[in-house]
């Protein structure tokens, strides 16, 4: 994953296991107050705005399955009409593209394989385990 540039500069807090950027923080949540006290936009609507990078924050996690779908209904409600990530809602296989996506994932499973086989073999197995 790339961070952005504020993280490479230390200007992310890190909260337990929520990162927040700063300044880019402030931009959004201060760019949403500025809105609705410029009657740009009605509080209700800015009160989404402003949950939707928590609860899509919830599909992350290792959650339970009810809030992974809130997480997903949220997310998909705040795509914009005809964003680019907005074709992902509804779209055409690809059979290219998945045979593509088995073979890294065939691949990183090699590499997952390899990797515990090295570190396991430095370790001494104990007593009547093969």
């Amino acid at each position: 994953m790339v961070m952005p540039r504020s993280a490479e500069r230390g200007l992310v807090v890190t909260l337990w296991r929520v990162e927040i950027d700063l300044p880019r923080s402030l931009g959004y949540f201060g760019g949403l107050w500025l809105a609705v006290t410029l009657g740009l936009v009605e509080p209700p609507l800015a009160l989404f705005i402003a949950a939707v990078p928590v609860l899509r924050m919830l599909g992350k996690a290792n959650l339970s399955l009810p809030w992974r779908f809130v997480s997903g209904v949220v997310s998909g409600a705040a795509q914009p009409i005809g964003g680019a990530e907005a074709e992902r809602t509804v779209r055409l296989r690809d059979p290219e593209e998945e045979a593509a996506r088995a073979v890294e994932m065939a691949r990183a499973t090699e590499r997952g394989q390899r990797i515990r086989a090295a570190r396991s073999a430095g370790r001494p197995r104990p007593a009547g385990t093969s």
